[in-house]
């Protein structure tokens, strides 16, 4: 989706272009509608002060807080409203969801047609990181001996390291809440760097009866596994499309890109999520007591959030199915390509 220049070779050669957008509808629509009132009345986001953008393509005024970060920045942000243009003059964007699961988003954007074609994921492929702590095949049989649904995993993606002082902190605040975890902990450094070593003092002893720290971890193997009940996730697309179809309760903590609104999305709009700090800014700390707050309110049991989780999960299932809304839209794709003469 970031590789727009693209589209120049297709014009040289007189054929139709697609998009694949590898995250959520409702970020395609954020996006594309920044880019509109910056061009049609010179909307400036970066120097936005309201507290909220009403966006068509989400259900809920999007607050200033959940903005991607990084679209302070003048010269990202005029490379977001390049490809956003790019993207209006697609013949079609195929993009990673389930339209029962964005049918706000899908139905909104009118610009081009919209194929959600998802989930698009590698059931088989892992979230790498670096470095240290139990081997997979040992955090693995850990799990088989845990209870149903009793383990806390807590992965940040392949860029969520924290600093020394952060680690301490969830450190701190899982042993406090007492709860089964498993935690893939990276940490700034060369590759290979153990992470235990910033770990507090005698925390793998003492937590040794209830957890186990990964360096690495096979990501969707672990979702899986039945006694996984809980997953503390940065709130990529990936893991979130993940999550779902596993069935896997989240808590948020978004830390980069748009991860901010997909937080948004899982626990205001869709409200299948809690948080540990869906606010959160880049380089702030979340207390221990955040964390223990947080990861408590993960494993307890709710109801309508429960079920609101494995209707969509099941959503999700159906819509790659004969007959299911990404199968006939993956078809309609297709047929286009073809009826336009690009097959």
């Amino acid at each position: 989706m970031f590789c727009t220049s693209m589209a120049d070779v297709a014009g040289e050669f007189g054929v139709p272009y697609y998009i694949f957008f590898t995250s959520a509808a409702s970020d395609l629509g954020f996006i594309s509608h920044i880019q509109q009132l910056h061009d049609e009345s010179g909307f400036d986001v970066a120097e936005f002060e309201g507290n909220e953008l009403a966006v068509p393509s989400w259900a809920r005024p999007i607050p200033r807080w959940a903005f991607p970060p990084n679209i302070v920045n003048k010269e990202w942000l005029q490379l977001l409203y390049r490809i956003a243009r790019v993207f209006r003059r697609a013949r079609g964007i195929l993009v990673n969801t389930v339209r029962e699961l964005e049918s706000c988003a899908v139905d909104s954007l009118s610009f081009t047609k919209v194929h959600p074609v998802g989930p698009i994921l590698n059931l088989k492929a892992g979230a790498a990181a670096a470095g240290g702590g139990v081997p997979e095949e040992e955090a693995i049989e850990w799990l088989d001996r845990q209870p149903e649904s009793s383990v806390v995993f807590l992965c940040f993606g392949s860029m969520g390291a924290f600093r020394e002082e952060q680690v301490l902190e969830i450190a701190n605040g899982l042993e406090a809440s007492g709860l089964r975890f498993l935690w893939v902990l990276r940490r700034p450094g060369p590759e290979g760097t153990d992470v235990r070593e910033v770990l507090p003092k005698g925390f793998v002893d003492r937590t040794a009866g209830v957890g186990r720290v990964m360096g690495w971890a096979p990501q969707t193997i672990i979702l899986a596994h039945k006694a996984v009940g809980g997953f503390v996730s940065h709130c990529g697309w990936n893991s979130t499309l993940e999550s779902l179809w596993f069935g896997v309760p989240m808590a948020t903590w978004p830390m980069y890109a748009e991860q901010k609104l997909n937080a948004f999305l899982l626990v205001h709009e869709l409200e299948i999520a809690t948080e540990i700090k869906i606010d959160y800014r880049n380089g702030e700390i979340v207390t221990a007591e955040e964390v223990e707050r947080g990861v408590r309110r993960l494993m307890e049991r709710d109801c309508s959030r429960e079920e609101r989780l494995k209707k969509f999960s099941d959503c999700i299932k159906k819509a790659l199915m004969d007959g299911g809304s990404s199968s006939a839209s993956i078809a309609e794709f297709i047929e286009g390509c073809k009826s336009s003469g690009g097959m």
